[in-house]
């Protein structure tokens, strides 16, 4: 962290996290790195493959299921956006001082949902490998707008659910295997940069839904 008061904020959000099992954050990032992740992300479009569920041999494609495409990041690779690794650094060590979890790594992906694109309700973990801890997505659409669709439905311990939209710079923390969630049918492109906090290091991420 890059000073008092950036430390302090992500206290105050991992205590609702602890609390609600999911926190939600707008202009997340500072706005020179919310560009440069935005900007990173553009770029890569080209590259980006159909995403599929299920874990690394068992991945499978279900387009009923999932309908967005992924690009899966590497830090060793990926530089361009070294300020954002090295913020992840901090929150690990944040979240390992601070709520005693552990955590030794993580993996990322960019994921774009075209039209029609959306993700029946699920929890973040496999059927063979649960080491997925927090969930963060941080969404870069620029000018989201009522009716473009896309939104994050969260079901909370009440049974009951709500909508969140995909707004830009918004981004949204939860406890991976506590917290069913959805994605709705978006009606245009929805980008956003998508995530795991992990107990242990997974294998190459790529290969992973």
């Amino acid at each position: 962290m890059n000073n008092n008061n950036n430390t302090e904020k992500w206290l105050a959000w991992m205590n609702e996290l602890s609390c609600n099992d999911y926190v939600i954050i707008d202009q997340f990032l500072e706005e020179e790195l919310y560009n440069e992740v935005r900007s990173f992300f553009i770029n890569k479009l080209d590259l980006f493959t159909q995403a599929g569920i299920g874990a690394l041999d068992k991945n499978t494609i279900i387009k009923e299921i999932r309908g967005d495409h992924t690009f899966w990041l590497d830090r060793s690779r990926d530089t361009d956006i070294n300020t954002f690794w090295n913020l992840l650094d901090d929150v690990i060590a944040l979240f390992n001082r601070y709520c005693f979890l552990s955590l030794s790594g993580y993996e990322f992906h960019l994921a774009n949902y075209p039209p029609g694109g959306h993700y029946k309700k699920h929890l973040d973990q496999f059927n063979n490998r649960n080491n997925r801890t927090i969930t963060i997505i941080l969404y870069l659409n620029e000018n989201w707008q009522k009716g473009d669709g896309g939104e994050l439905e969260i079901y909370t311990k009440e049974d009951t659910s709500f909508l969140v939209e995909p707004l830009g710079g918004r981004c949204v923390i939860f406890k991976s295997d506590t917290v069913p969630h959805s994605v709705l049918k978006s009606n245009k492109n929805r980008y956003s940069l998508t995530g795991w906090l992990l107990q242990k290091p997974s294998k190459l991420g790529q290969f992973l839904g």
